[in-house]
């Protein structure tokens, strides 16, 4: 799990940043998270730090990464 902090939902990506100073954008969000976090619509959540877990995955010469699991930091 790393530390990243939720930016804004935008066309279609989550864009997170994390504490390295890294900005990713994620296709896709698992549907178990989207229950618990509205982050297409809840403005409450951005800037709000997560412990972020997430997955790569490469088609031909594109990567995708998804988030698999977000936890709040209190």
């Amino acid at each position: 799990m790393r530390t990243a902090t939720f930016k804004s939902y935008k066309k279609g990506y989550y864009k997170f940043w994390f504490e390295s100073g890294e900005e990713l954008a994620f296709e896709d969000v698992h549907p178990r998270v989207l229950k618990q976090y509205d982050l297409q619509n809840d403005k409450s959540l951005v800037g709000k730090e997560f412990k972020i877990t997430f997955v790569e995955d490469a088609l031909d010469d594109d990567v995708f990464y998804r988030v698999e699991s977000l936890k709040p930091i209190e």
